[in-house]
């Protein structure tokens, strides 16, 4: 075991053996040995050796544990239900083997088990976790049917009485019970039970979570509609916390419900179960003075009552009150609040939410109204004033960033944006001062400067200045230089660099985020959207593996944490843990990622390094078989990462994001057949039969290319609403969700080329059940398609053509659309020869038959059918083709290679000499990423062109 643990299994292997040798009925050592055997890659011995053991039924508490270790590695949880189904038998009475069995159903969400063993294990030890156990897994029950009728009915009902007959024997003593109970009665909508197990005895044991009591009851008068309850819950919340900004809401809330009721407190009793009630706009109004002059006399200033009368002021408005209540003009609010908290970096999110109220003729007023306050002190009369301290920076800081959100950057001139931009940049230098004694993974105080100016020359780049996009790599590269560990740098850059096509700087970014867990769902997409696209084939198959180790491993660890919660009773967070794996089972970018993975493998191995009935088989594809829920496909992408300042009008809106996935969907969807398509191609494979038998209908071959008919169908329609999806032109924001490849896959002829293809083997197919002998129509459809291929190949080629970095007026400027034309040129080609080699299949054998016809004939002239001649045209022009393209690579690497771009006279003067070394730094990335591109495209185009010569029949 020793030998196992410090993960040298062959020594571990040894030694059983050893042991074996003189005890041969060791089951611990046998079990051992397969563990090390597992580990070693010889799964199939380990599994035979592990059942051998397992057939035995062992009791022992080493051969148990050591086989659920093995079980756990092999992903074969539910053969552990069985070893310890098997022991309980033997030992009725044991308590452990009990709830091992309990935790193995468990693992497997057998929930109707779990009950069962649950009170097994109470009769046995009648401890109440064990009772509750039992309870849950009726829950689990009721939440895993399908049918919502029979959990109300059935389940959760049961769980009530069970836990009901343990309050009547008084037999309740954990807060984990008192949770199950509410979570119970809140599930069968018994808000009014709930309620009063809160209030009563029982809701004494909710102790662990702050105010979990109050925020229980304040959920179910919400669901009881009890507007007097819930307002005077909230106001003696707010007296006892004037900061809790979330009662502050559901204080508003109730006020203005009982206002629109008009509801008045009843004469002789009290107000309400909680007390007094507040129930009209003045009583709201002087509550809200109240906690101001309050916080007054706090000893640390609190933002909660300032903001609430914010708040206030906007749902009056909201009504169509004005400034009847007198609480005072916004602006000037907003402006005492900037005094009193300016220098705190919330301030610009608190405000950020209430600019609405500000009339747009008095923004420019309002933010000079803010930058007089702020203490700045000038060198010199023409120099720039600058912050002496960091308050002073964090305060003029907020207001940068609300002149940006409120548009002012926006209609500016290009030259004054240019102004701006040197003045932010000379205040983020200044900056850094403040943050010498920051440590590596500290942001300094003043990056959001560097940041903003950056946003601004986005601007100038997306209304046509070339130079501002390189600017804009210069500044973020600096930036990172002095704050190596800013988030938002990083990814800015990499957007910036996917934009330009070079992929190559961006997997060391994005790997030094060191994205965690469920980031790779959320953030993934800025590294697998672009990677294969823009030809780092090695990349992308790296960055599909990051994510589908991810994805994979979340099934594991759920059944983990769904355990640790049963053993520490926290009941509550087992369902979230369930709707946790749901959601990332049915993750957009999961289905994504394992569609372009596949796609990818078959690329750069099938009918390279193995075959591709081999690569097929070995993902255990199936035409048949579509494994994607289209139905509840969840965007999980995270499009607000990285942080702007823009207005509302140019920000990422709700219909951007719908629209996003109703993109990212339909082009899931075309990919998704195409990988169907693709892996129906060895079906059709060749079954000799007699000709014209009864059989072929039989074999099952005719039913498979039903199937590629029917998928080829499918594409067409999802290809079609593709089209019209790319009518609409929509643009995403520029730093809102990226655009898939759907539209360059249409526009550069990719889509027909593809299409094409696949009707070629429905034509082929039917030559092959038809034979040679009447088939001349069919020989001549064959041959057309194989002339228009090469054709729209050639076209399709003619798209790639042209530099894909060329230097313009001193400016660089790349062509992403060329790179990314030529890795769908690769994909195309690749799919013509599958098809091809399916094609060389069926004609084989006729031409040997044909062969033997001749030689006992003996005749000299038997006529060659057309398509045969036809076929080996097509395969040379294929080849001419993919050897024009090759030369065409080389010499796009030539010119990469041999292009100085430090001649490159920047003329920007606005560059200073520290930039400049970035600048450098910045365009010698990006060639050398288009550099590599170039290379990978050209070294797969060569393995396929190796694979056109095999063809010739």
């Amino acid at each position: 075991a020793d030998y196992l643990d410090n993960g040298n299994n062959k020594m571990a292997i040894q030694q059983a053996d050893k042991l074996l040798k003189k005890h041969k009925d060791l089951h611990c050592a046998k079990v051992l040995k397969a563990i090390g055997l597992q580990r070693t890659g010889k799964q199939d011995e380990a599994y035979a050796l592990a059942q051998e053991v397992a057939a035995l039924e062992p009791t022992d508490d080493n051969s148990l544990q050591a086989l659920t270790i093995l079980y756990r590695e092999m992903h074969r949880p539910e053969l552990v239900t069985k070893l310890y189904e098997a022991a309980v038998k033997k030992v009725p009475n044991s308590e452990e083997y009990h709830s091992h069995l309990f935790m193995a159903y468990a693992r497997v969400g057998e929930y109707k088990k779990m009950q069962q063993a649950g009170m097994a294990l109470y009769k046995i030890v009648p401890k109440n976790p064990y009772y509750f156990w039992s309870v849950m897994s009726l829950i689990m029950q009721s939440i895993s049917a399908q049918d919502e009728n029979l959990s109300k009915t059935m389940f959760l009902p049961l769980a009530e009485r069970m836990v009901e007959k343990m309050v009547k024997e008084d037999k309740i003593e954990a807060e984990a019970e008192v949770e199950l109970y509410y979570m119970i009665l809140e599930r069968l909508e018994k808000y009014k039970e709930a309620l009063d197990v809160v209030r009563g005895k029982l809701g004494e044991k909710l102790t662990s979570e702050l105010q979990s009591r109050e925020n229980k009851c304040m959920a179910m008068y919400k669901k009881l509609h009890r507007w007097p309850e819930c307002n005077a819950l909230a106001r003696r919340l707010l007296l006892k916390n004037s900061d809790d900004w979330q009662f502050y809401i559901t204080y508003f809330d109730s006020v203005f419900q009982l206002i629109d009721e008009s509801w008045t407190p009843p004469a002789e009793e009290e107000h309400s179960l909680e007390g007094e009630v507040h129930f009209s706009i003045e009583q709201a109004v002087s509550f809200i003075e109240e906690r101001i002059t309050e916080e007054s006399k706090s000893s640390r200033p609190l933002r909660g009552p300032y903001l609430a009368k914010l708040e206030l002021i906007r749902r009056l408005r909201h009504r169509g009150c004005n400034d009847e209540y007198k609480l005072g003009d916004p602006e000037e609010l907003m402006f005492q609040y900037f005094k009193k908290f300016g220098d705190k970096p919330c301030c610009f999110t608190d405000l950020k939410v209430f600019v609405d109220l500000l009339p747009p003729s008095q923004y420019t007023k309002f933010i000079r109204q803010l930058l007089d306050v702020i203490p700045l002190v000038a060198a010199a009369e023409n120099e720039v004033a600058l912050p002496g301290d960091i308050k002073a920076l964090q305060q003029h800081l907020c207001v940068v960033q609300l002149s940006r959100l409120l548009g002012i950057y926006h209609a500016m001139e290009k030259k004054q944006k240019l102004a701006v931009v040197r003045e932010l940049m000379l205040r983020y230098r200044h900056g850094l001062e403040f943050g010498k004694s920051c440590l590596k993974t500290e942001l300094q105080f003043s990056d959001y400067y560097c940041l903003l100016a950056v946003h601004l020359l986005l601007d100038l780049w997306l209304e046509g200045e070339e130079a501002a996009v390189w600017q804009c790599l210069t500044l973020l590269e600096e930036g990172l230089s002095h704050s190596p560990s800013n988030a938002q740098f990083k990814l800015l850059l990499i957007r910036i660099y996917c934009r330009l096509g070079a992929f190559e700087p961006v997997s060391e970014l994005y790997s030094s985020l060191d994205a965690k867990h469920i980031q790779h769902d959320t953030i993934g997409y800025l590294l697998t959207r672009y990677a294969g696209s823009l030809g780092h084939y090695a990349a992308a198959s790296q960055s599909c593996n990051f994510a589908l180790r991810f994805f994979h491993s979340n099934q594991k660890d759920t059944s983990e944490y769904i355990i640790q919660a049963y053993k520490y009773g926290a009941f509550e967070k087992i369902p979230e843990f369930i709707a946790f794996r749901n959601r990332l089972n049915s993750s957009l970018h999961f289905a994504q990622v394992r569609t372009e993975r596949m796609l990818l493998d078959l690329l750069l191995e099938a009918n390279i390094s193995t075959s591709l009935e081999e690569s097929i088989k070995s993902m255990s594809l199936s035409p048949e078989e579509d494994d994607i829920p289209w139905k509840d496909l969840r965007d999980n992408r995270d499009l607000t990462v990285l942080f702007s300042w823009d207005p509302k009008d140019r920000d990422i809106s709700e219909e951007h994001r719908k629209l996003s996935l109703e993109e990212e969907t339909l082009w899931l969807q075309i990919r998704s057949l195409t990988l169907r398509l693709v892996s129906a191609l060895p079906t059709l494979g060749h079954t000799i039969q007699p000709k014209n038998s009864e059989k072929t209908a039989e074999n099952g071959v005719s039913s498979k290319i039903d199937t590629t008919r029917a998928l080829l169908q499918q594409l067409e329609a999802a290809v079609d609403s593709g089209k019209k999806f790319l009518e609409q032109k929509i643009q995403y924001p520029v730093l809102g969700p990226p655009p898939t490849r759907m539209a360059g896959f249409f526009s550069n002829g990719s889509c027909q080329c593809q299409t094409s293809l696949f009707y070629l083997v429905s034509d082929i197919y039917e030559l092959d059940t038809n034979g040679l002998e009447d088939s001349a129509e069919i020989q001549e459809r064959i041959g057309n398609s194989f002339k228009s291929l090469v054709e729209r190949l050639t076209d399709l080629f003619n798209k790639c053509k042209g530099d894909l970095i060329e230097v313009r007026d001193g400016t660089l400027k790349t062509h992403p659309n060329l790179l990314e034309n030529l890795v769908f040129f690769v994909e195309t080609i690749s799919i013509a020869l599958w098809v091809s080699s399916y094609c060389d299949s069926v004609l084989r054998p006729f031409k040997s038959n044909m062969q033997k016809k001749k030689k006992k004939k003996k005749e000299s002239s038997v006529a060659m059918p057309p398509v045969f001649t036809h076929f080996l045209d097509y395969v040379t022009e294929l080849q001419t083709l993919t050897s024009n393209v090759i030369d065409h690579i080389k010499g796009l690497e030539m010119i990469l290679t041999a292009l100085k771009l430090e001649e490159l006279s920047l003329k920007d003067t606005l560059l200073l000499q520290e930039e400049k070394k970035f600048t450098k730094t910045v365009q010698g990335k990006v060639q050398s990423s288009y550099h590599h591109s170039v290379q990978e495209i050209g070294e797969l185009l060569k393995k396929r062109l190796d694979t056109i010569k095999k063809l010739k029949i």
